[in-house]
C-alpha cells in the first residue's frame, strides 16, 4: 500500500487502462531520491494485470557502456527482433552487440526500438518501466526518448522514474512531492514517542524512504526522545549517512563484497565473486536488507546504498576494487566485458597511464560502431586525461570533439575542440575541429560567426588538403547565404579561386552564390546553372546534395528544387541522418509550396519542424517556422502563425539568421497582401534585403506599393525583379515580370502576355494572381464581361488550391462587376481533409507502400500507420488501399 499517492496511482492506472483499450502513452515521473518512484513504478508493475512488463534500472557505472541498459531492458523480448524490418532488426542487433557491426544511425535503432515495443505488445498491451533514467547511458535514452515521443496506438505505456537532470522534452511529467503529515506519519514505527515522530517528520520532509530508514538509525536515547537540534543537512545526505552507519556495522568480508558491487554496478554474481566477493559476505549483506541476489544477479535495494558503500570506503580500497574487477573481467565471456575493463582500468590510475588510454581509445571505436557518439566521446576524452604525449592527447581529444558533435551535444563538443591543439601536419583533425566549432555556431543560429570560423581555420588546411578545403569554404559560402552576407561570401570565393580547382559542382555553384550576394545576378545565375545540372550531382552525399539543391530557390528552378530535394529527403530517411533530415524537409517542403502542393508542404514542413524541435536544433526550427507560415499564408490561414511568424523573425533578427527572418517577413507581406492591407504588407517586405530572396519576393513588394498608392516606391523593387527574371529565364518569373510592370505602367499588353506565359510554367498560384489583378483592371476600365472571364479563372484556382483570402477577394470583384459568384467551395485537394500526418500516410499508401514501409520512413510503430489510414478512410469516402491512388495525387 503506498501512503499518500492516490493521485499518483490514478493517473498511472489511467494510461494502463487507456493502453489495454490500445491506446499509448508516456510518463516521467520526476522526483528526488527516495521520494517514491520506485515504489509507483512497483505500483504500476503490479496494477498491470495481463499486460506483458519490461523493466529496466540505470546503474550510474555502466552510463558510459552505449545500449547496455536498452539491452537489459528488451533483454527479455529479444526473441521477437527478427519480426523488424531487416534495416532496424540489423540497427538493434548491431547497437545491443549481438550482430554485424550496425550503420551508425542511433535514430535507427529508435526506430527499431518502437517497433519491437509495439511487436510485443502484440494484440494485448505492454508496460515498460525504466527506473532511475538518469544513469541510463544517452544512447539507451535517445532511443528510448524516440520511441516514447512517437508512441500513438500501439497499446503501448512507457514510464520512466527519473532525478533532476533527465532531459525528457515533450513528454508529460509526475513531480513527486513529499508526503502530507498524515501519510509521513502512517510510514513510522508506532512505539515512537510524539515529539520524536513529529521530529521525522519535519527533518524528513515527507520523503518516504528517510521515513523508513531514519528510525532505524536512532539510537536508544534518540528513540526516546532525546534528539539533536536540527541540523542543515539534506535528506539524502542523512539518509546515506543512515545506509553508512549500517555498512560500517557489518563484518569486513561483507563490506568488501558491498564495495565490490557498488564498484562494479553490473551485478552480474560471477564477476562479483571473480573480484573478490564471497557468496556468505554477500548472503550477509542481503540478510541486512541492504542487496537482493535473483539468481545470479546481485541488486541495491536503493541507489543510496550503492552510493553509501562506495563512498564510505577509503581511496585505496576503492582504487584496489577497481583493479580486481578489470582482472575478473579478462576471464568474462560477456560482449562488453571489454568495455567495463578499460573503464575499471581507468577508474584505478592515478596518472597518465598510455595503456589504460589505449585501451580506453579501442572501447571507444567499439562504441562508435553501435553508434554510442557519447559513449565515443566519454572514452576518448578519458583517454586524453591519461595520455602524456600532446600529439597523442589532441588526437584524442578531436576524437571526444567529433563524436559529442555528433551527439548533439554542441556546447561540450566546442569545449572539447577548443582543449585540443591539433597536430599542424593533419589536416583531417583540423579540418574536424574547425567543423565541430562551426557546427555549434550553426546550430545556435549564429551562421555569419559559423562562416567566420572556417575562413580563420581554412589557411591551416589549404596547404595540406585542397579537397577538405574546399568543402570548408564551399560550407562558408552557404553560412554566408543563411546570413545575408555578402562580404563573407566574397571572402570565401576569393580563397576558393585561389585554390587549385578540383572536379566538384559545388565549387561552382559556391562561387556563382557568391556573385550572387555580392549583386552580380547575371553571372552568379549561370555558375549556379551550371552546377544544378551536371550529371555529377547524382555522386554526391547528402550535405553536397542540400547545398546544390539551395542553389534551385535563386535560379527560379522549382520543379529542379523538389526533385533534388525528394532525394535527398530519401537518401535521410534511408540512412537515418537525423539531423540532415530536418534540414530536407524544410527545403523539400519549400519546393512543395513553390509548385502550389500546399497540403503536401504543410504536412513535410510539420514533419520537419517536430524532428528539428525534438534535436534541439535552433537555426532549422527558425527556418521550419518561417517556411510554414509562408506556406500557409499563400492560403490565407492565419490561425496563429501570425503571431509565431512574428516571434520567429524577431529571434532570427537578433541572432543574425537573414534568410529566415527574410522568408517570415515574406510570409507575413502575402498575409497582409491577402488581407487587403497594402501598406502593412510593404512594410513586411521592404525590410527584406534585396539580394537572395529579397529578389524573388520583389514581386509582392511591387503590387504592395501600387495597392498602397506609392507607386514610386515599386521603382526599385520592380526593377531588382525584371533583373532577376531576365537572367534565370523561367516562364512563371517572366510571367511575374509582365504582371509587375502592368501594375506600375497600367499596361494591358503586359497583363494579357502574362497570362498567356503562366500558361507554360508549373505556378498556377501566380497565374490566379495575374487574372486577378488584370480582372481588376479591366473592371475599373468599366470592360465588365472582359474582367469577368479573367477574374472566374482566378477565383477557379484559388478555390482549387485553398487559397481563401485570395478567393474572396477575386469573389469580391466579380460581385463589383455585376456577377454572382457561386458560394466558396472546398479546395479541389481531395487531401485537404486530413491532418498532416494522415496525409503523409495516405499519399506512401496509395504509391503502394506497406505499413511496415510507411512506418520506417516515417518512424511511427506499423501500428499507427494502420491507425491513421483507418482514420483516413472514412474522411476520404473510400473503403480500401486501392482506391486511394485514384484521389491521392503521386508523391
Amino acid at each position: 500500500m503506498l501512503h499518500g499517492r492516490a493521485e499518483e496511482q490514478a493517473e498511472i492506472e489511467r494510461l494502463l487502462a487507456a493502453a489495454r483499450a490500445g491506446r499509448s502513452g508516456a510518463l516521467v515521473v520526476r522526483g528526488p531520491a527516495g521520494i517514491g518512484k520506485s515504489a509507483l513504478l512497483d505500483h504500476a508493475a503490479e496494477a498491470a494485470e495481463g499486460m506483458r512488463v519490461l523493466r529496466g534500472v540505470g546503474v550510474e557505472s555502466e552510463a558510459t557502456l552505449p545500449y547496455a541498459a536498452l539491452h537489459l531492458l528488451l533483454r527479455a523480448g529479444l526473441e521477437r527482433i527478427h519480426a523488424l524490418p531487416d534495416a532496424q532488426a540489423s540497427a538493434l542487433n548491431g547497437a545491443l552487440g549481438l550482430g554485424d557491426v550496425a550503420p551508425e544511425s542511433r535514430f535507427l535503432v529508435g526506430l527499431a526500438t518502437l517497433s519491437l515495443l509495439a511487436e510485443l505488445a502484440g494484440d494485448g498491451a505492454l508496460l515498460c518501466l525504466v527506473d532511475d533514467a538518469q544513469w541510463f547511458d544517452q544512447a539507451s535514452v535517445d532511443a528510448l526518448l524516440f520511441a516514447a515521443r512517437r508512441l500513438e496506438v500501439e497499446g503501448v505505456v512507457m514510464i520512466f522514474g527519473a532525478r533532476a537532470g533527465f532531459q525528457a522534452a515533450g513528454l508529460p511529467e509526475l513531480r513527486l512531492g513529499g508526503l502530507d503529515n498524515d501519510a509521513a506519519a502512517a510510514l513510522l514505527p508506532a512505539d515512537l514517542p510524539p515529539q520524536v515522530r513529529e521530529r521525522l517528520v519535519e527533518e524528513s520532509d515527507g520523503n518516504p524512504l528517510a521515513l523508513i530508514e531514519l528510525p532505524a538509525a536512532l539510537t536508544a536515547e534518540q528513540r526516546a526522545g532525546r534528539l539533536s537540534p536540527v541540523g542543515a543537512m539534506p535528506v539524502a545526505d542523512r539518509v546515506q549517512e543512515a545506509f553508512q552507519a549500517r555498512i560500517a556495522a557489518l563484518p569486513e568480508a561483507a563490506r568488501t563484497a558491498l564495495l565490490i558491487a557498488a564498484a562494479d554496478g553490473s551485478g552480474e554474481l560471477e564477476t562479483l565473486v571473480g573480484a573478490g566477493a564471497s557468496l556468505d559476505a554477500l548472503e550477509t549483506a542481503e540478510r541486512a536488507r541492504l542487496i537482493e541476489v535473483r539468481g545470479r544477479s546481485v541488486g541495491f535495494r536503493h541507489p543510496l546504498i550503492r552510493a553509501a558503500a562506495y563512498q564510505s570506503a577509503p581511496v585505496t580500497r576503492r582504487l584496489a576494487v577497481h583493479r580486481a574487477l578489470a582482472d575478473a573481467l579478462t576471464r568474462s565471456a560477456a560482449t562488453d566485458a571489454a568495455d567495463r575493463r578499460a573503464w575499471h582500468l581507468a577508474a584505478a590510475a592515478i596518472g597518465p597511464d598510455e595503456d589504460v588510454a589505449r585501451e580506453l581509445e579501442e572501447a571507444a571505436e567499439r562504441a562508435r560502431t553501435r553508434g554510442g557518439h557519447v559513449a565515443v566521446a566519454d572514452a576518448y576524452e578519458r583517454a586524453a586525461e591519461l595520455t602524456v604525449d600532446p600529439v597523442r592527447r589532441s588526437s584524442q581529444l578531436a576524437n571526444a570533439a567529433v563524436a559529442a558533435s555528433d551527439a548533439g551535444l554542441m556546447g561540450r563538443a566546442a569545449a572539447l575542440a577548443d582543449s585540443a591543439t591539433p597536430d599542424a601536419d593533419d589536416p583531417d583533425m583540423i579540418t574536424a575541429l574547425i567543423q565541430v566549432r562551426a557546427h555549434r555556431e550553426f546550430e545556435l543560429g549564429t551562421p555569419l560567426a559559423a562562416g567566420r570560423i572556417i575562413l580563420d581555420g581554412v589557411p591551416r588546411v589549404a596547404a595540406r588538403s585542397t579537397e577538405w578545403a574546399t568543402w570548408l569554404l564551399v560550407e562558408a559560402v552557404r553560412c554566408s547565404w543563411f546570413a545575408g552576407d555578402s562580404r563573407l561570401a566574397e571572402e570565401a570565393a576569393a580563397s576558393l579561386r585561389a585554390l587549385p580547382e578540383i572536379d566538384s559542382p559545388l565549387v561552382g555553384g559556391a562561387l556563382g552564390l557568391a556573385r550572387l550576394l555580392h549583386g552580380d545576378v547575371g553571372g552568379g545565375i549561370r555558375l549556379m546553372d551550371e552546377a544544378v545540372d551536371v550529371p555529377a550531382l547524382g555522386g554526391l552525399a547528402v550535405p553536397g546534395l542540400t547545398f546544390a539543391s539551395a542553389l534551385c530557390l535563386p535560379l527560379g528552378r522549382v520543379s529542379r528544387y523538389e526533385e533534388i530535394t525528394e532525394g535527398v529527403v530519401a537518401d535521410c530517411q534511408r540512412s537515418g541522418m537525423m539531423g540532415w533530415l530536418a534540414i530536407a524537409l524544410r527545403d523539400h517542403g519549400f519546393a512543395q509550396g513553390l509548385l502550389c502542393r500546399y497540403g503536401q508542404a504543410r504536412a513535410t514542413l510539420s514533419a520537419g519542424l517536430r524532428l528539428a524541435t525534438e534535436l534541439g536544433h535552433e537555426h532549422a526550427v527558425r527556418h521550419l517556422t518561417s517556411s510554414l507560415a509562408w506556406v500557409l499564408a499563400h492560403q490565407g490561414d492565419a490561425r496563429g502563425w501570425r503571431t509565431k511568424a512574428e516571434e520567429s523573425v524577431a529571434r532570427a533578427d537578433r541572432q543574425g539568421q537573414v534568410l529566415a527572418a527574410a522568408i517570415g517577413r515574406w510570409a507575413l507581406g502575402l498575409l497582409e497582401l491577402g488581407l487587403g492591407r497594402p501598406d502593412a504588407a510593404l512594410e513586411q517586405l521592404s525590410a527584406i534585403p534585396p539580394t537572395g530572396v529579397g529578389a524573388i519576393s520583389a514581386a509582392d513588394q511591387v503590387e504592395a506599393a501600387v495597392r498602397s498608392g506609392r507607386p514610386e516606391r515599386a521603382k526599385e523593387p520592380l526593377d531588382r525583379y525584371l533583373t532577376w527574371a531576365r537572367h534565370v529565364r523561367q516562364p512563371s518569373s517572366d510571367a511575374v515580370a509582365l504582371r509587375c510592370r502592368a501594375l506600375v505602367e497600367e499596361d494591358e499588353a503586359h497583363f494579357a502576355d502574362a497570362v498567356r506565359l503562366h500558361e507554360q510554367g508549373p505556378q498556377p498560384y501566380e497565374q490566379a494572381r495575374t487574372q486577378l489583378a488584370y480582372g481588376e483592371w479591366l473592371r475599373r476600365a468599366r470592360r465588365r464581361a472582359d474582367a469577368r472571364a479573367q477574374l472566374r479563372g482566378a477565383l477557379d484556382t484559388f478555390d482549387r488550391l485553398g487559397a481563401e483570402l485570395w478567393a474572396e477577394r477575386a469573389r469580391a470583384e466579380l460581385r463589383a462587376t455585376g456577377d454572382v459568384p457561386a458560394a466558396p467551395r472546398r479546395s479541389d485537394d481531395p487531401l485537404s481533409v486530413l491532418t498532416p500526418q494522415e496525409r503523409q500516410v495516405v499519399l506512401l499508401a496509395a504509391n503502394g507502400a506497406s505499413n511496415r514501409d510507411i512506418a520506417a520512413q516515417l518512424f511511427l510503430s506499423p501500428r499507427t500507420v494502420g491507425y491513421h489510414l483507418y482514420k483516413a478512410f472514412p474522411k476520404l469516402g473510400v473503403t480500401s488501399r486501392a482506391q486511394l491512388a485514384a484521389i491521392a495525387p503521386p508523391s
